[in-house]
C-alpha cells in the first residue's frame, strides 16, 4: 500500500433524473423536454460519469477517490443509482446530500469510502444573498461534512458557488458572500473545539485569483495547491477558447505536517484523460460534455474532475 489517498470534486453537468419534478425548473430534462432526456441517455450518463470516478488519481493512489465532492446532482435518486453502476457498485461507497433551494433542483454531495472515512457531523449552510430588489436569490447551499478520514478528523466544505450567467462583475459579490460565509462557519467551529483540518472543494464560478478565492485566501488558513494547475493550455473548463479552473481544492495548513496518525497534502491535480476530452474539431482537447447547446454529443461533463493526493503518516 501506498498509504496515499485521493480526494476529488467534480462538476457532473446536469445530472438529472428523467421525472418531472413539480417543484423545480428540471422541464427541460424530462423526455418531452428541450433536451429529450430519455432512459437511455440518463443511464450513459451514469454509467459514463462512474467510469471517470472509478479513474480518478488511478496513477497516485491505491483505490478511486476515497472522497468525491459532486456538484450538479437533482437529488439522492440518481446519486443512488451512480453508485449501483458496474463500474461503483464494487466499492463501499455512501453519500451525504440534502435538497437545496436551487430553482434549478440541483445539488452538491460528497460520496465518501466508508472503508476510509466515517461521518460525524453533517449540515447544510444556506447562502443568503439578496438581489438588486432585496428579494432573496435562491442558490445552492454550501454542504458541511465533519468526520473522520483513517481516524484524523477532518471538515469538508462541498460548494457549487453563484454563476457569472449575468456577468462576472456583476455576480463577483455573491461568491465573495459564499466566501465570508464559510470563513464565519470555520471560526463558530472552531469555538467548539473542532479540530483544525479544513478542506474547502467546489466549482467556485471563480478564478484562483479572484477576489472570492482571496478572501478565502487573505484568513490566511489556507493553501491553494490548485492554482498552478491554470495555464493558457489548460484548466477545468473552457469557455470561448479560453481554460478557467473555477474547481478547485483548497486545504488548511494543517495537512503539511507529518505527525503519526495525520495526512500530509502530496500533490493536486487535473484529470483529465484521453476518453473524457472531445477528439476532433473545434473543441479538441477540451471537456467531452453531454450536450452542446440542444444538440445532445453523450459525453461526460463539461468540467474535468480535480483531485488532491494526501498521504497518511505512519
Amino acid at each position: 500500500m501506498k498509504n496515499e489517498y485521493c480526494i476529488a470534486f467534480y462538476n457532473l453537468e446536469n445530472l438529472f433524473d428523467t421525472t418531472d419534478d413539480p417543484h423545480t425548473l428540471d422541464d427541460d430534462f424530462t423526455p418531452k423536454g428541450f433536451k429529450k432526456w430519455k432512459d437511455n441517455r440518463y443511464r450513459s450518463k451514469l454509467n459514463k460519469l462512474a467510469k471517470a470516478i472509478s479513474k480518478i488519481g488511478e496513477e497516485d493512489a491505491d483505490q478511486p477517490p476515497v472522497l468525491i465532492g459532486v456538484a450538479e446532482v437533482e437529488n439522492s435518486k440518481v446519486l443512488r443509482k451512480l453508485l449501483k453502476t458496474k463500474y461503483l457498485e464494487d466499492f463501499p461507497y455512501d453519500f451525504v446530500h440534502f435538497d437545496s433551494p436551487d430553482e434549478r433542483g440541483i445539488d452538491t454531495a460528497l460520496i465518501y469510502n466508508t472503508e476510509f472515512f466515517e461521518p460525524l457531523h453533517t449540515e447544510t449552510i444556506p447562502l443568503l444573498i439578496v438581489d438588486e430588489d432585496g428579494d432573496r436569490d435562491y442558490t445552492r447551499d454550501i454542504l458541511m461534512v465533519r468526520g473522520k478520514l483513517n481516524g484524523e478528523e477532518i471538515t469538508v466544505f462541498v460548494n457549487h458557488w453563484p454563476s457569472r450567467r449575468d456577468g462576472a462583475k456583476e455576480t463577483e459579490q455573491k461568491r465573495i458572500t459564499a466566501a465570508q460565509t464559510i470563513l464565519d462557519k470555520i471560526a463558530l467551529v472552531k469555538n467548539y473545539g473542532v479540530a483544525d483540518n479544513f478542506i474547502i472543494m467546489g466549482d467556485f464560478n471563480d478564478d484562483p485569483n479572484s477576489t472570492s478565492i482571496q478572501t478565502l485566501m487573505d484568513s490566511g488558513m489556507f493553501i491553494n495547491p490548485s492554482k498552478k494547475l491554470l495555464s493558457p493550455f489548460s484548466g477545468s473548463a473552457n469557455y470561448k477558447g479560453e481554460w478557467t479552473l473555477f474547481d478547485q481544492i483548497l486545504i488548511s495548513h494543517s495537512f503539511l505536517n507529518h505527525e503519526p496518525g495525520t495526512h500530509t497534502f502530496e500533490k493536486a491535480s487535473i484529470f483529465a484523460p484521453k476518453f473524457l476530452r472531445e477528439w476532433k474539431g473545434k473543441y479538441k482537447g477540451n471537456p467531452f460534455r453531454t450536450f452542446a447547446g440542444k444538440k445532445y454529443i453523450g459525453g461526460y461533463s463539461d468540467h474535468f474532475p480535480v483531485y488532491v493526493v494526501l498521504e497518511l503518516n505512519d
